[in-house]
């Protein structure tokens, strides 16, 4: 005796309804699969990222130096043999030696730059140069970065002891901007370098292009940083207001007056404004938040993209 189905119902038409919600269910899994298909920027606790940098960057510090002679040594002699050749060019053809403890200046502007060309070039190719690294291990990508810009504030520590002894040999003394305004700037300078390496980090994966582009424009922000010329001697003002447009530059010259000089102008008295120093801040905040969300968006996809 054949079952009667009940009115209103057609099992070929339940049995397709089934399948087609099945299949939406199945397609909406494989757009969430290609959507990510790796771990974000972070994605754990910031805890155990700080860990995991912390690690990377202890670990890449001793690496560096493995099998060396002179081990750490050459950390501090390559920003004095730089320094040596400047400092002769520029005090006996340029004259700068009128200006206050400027043996002390170009040193320091040398080991910062040092400090920003090292973090930068490194990160440029520091997801690329851990292929293997990435393309197994489930880790957050921006501990790369990271690991990287620690690494190099370790070597910038070093350098600046060497900073502060030439200083004293120099004349200079001991000053209270040491305590609070030193620490305040060596923050906003790993700032400002982070931001760049995470950029760096994540558009190189994906356009190679951005590596000899860096390289020029590396170089064009050594000569407008304030590295080698003080900012009294340049005689325009409106190309000192200009100058101090950069975030890097400010850092480097409210460096000079908290570490060095504390006569040396201030980026406040030389944009005639403390509320104009909101310009390079600013800046500066809009360059971390473009660098992060360009990082989060291609973090996914870097596996991928090696």
């Amino acid at each position: 005796m054949s079952e009667v189905a009940a009115p209103g119902s057609h099992p070929d038409r339940a049995g397709s309804a089934i399948e087609e919600a099945a299949s939406r269910a199945r397609e909406a899994a494989a757009g969430r699969t290609d959507q990510i298909v790796g771990p974000r920027a972070i994605g754990v606790p910031l805890r155990r990222f700080a860990g995991l940098v912390w690690t990377i960057a202890v670990s890449d510090f001793k690496l560096r130096f493995y099998g060396s002679a002179l081990g750490y040594v050459w950390q501090v002699m390559r920003p004095l043999l730089l320094f040596g050749v400047l400092y002769l060019f520029f005090t006996q053809i340029l004259r700068f030696q009128d200006v206050a403890y400027y043996p002390v200046v170009l040193l320091q502007g040398i080991v910062i730059f040092t400090f920003l060309s090292e973090t930068t070039t490194a990160s440029l190719t520091g997801l690329v140069d851990r292929e293997n690294l990435v393309r197994k291990i489930q880790f957050p990508r921006l501990a790369v970065p990271f690991a990287i810009v620690l690494t190099a504030f370790f070597n910038l520590m070093i350098n600046y002891v060497v900073v502060f002894a030439f200083l004293i040999i120099q004349g200079g003394s001991p000053h209270w901007t040491w305590l609070y305004e030193f620490p305040f700037l060596l923050a906003a300078l790993v700032f400002v370098a982070t931001s760049i390496s995470v950029l760096l980090s994540a558009l190189y994966v994906r356009y190679r292009d951005v590596r000899p582009i860096w390289e020029v424009l590396l170089q064009t922000l050594y000569f407008v940083s304030l590295i080698l010329i003080p900012i009294e001697s340049i005689s325009n003002q409106d190309i000192q207001k200009l100058l101090l447009v950069s975030p890097f530059a400010c850092i480097v010259e409210q460096l000079r007056h908290a570490v060095i000089d504390p006569a040396a102008p201030t980026v406040s008295q030389v944009l005639g404004s403390p509320w104009l120093v909101a310009i390079p801040v600013s800046l500066a905040l809009l360059l971390a938040l473009v660098s992060y969300i360009v990082f989060n968006r291609m973090a996914p996809r870097v596996a991928e993209e090696l």
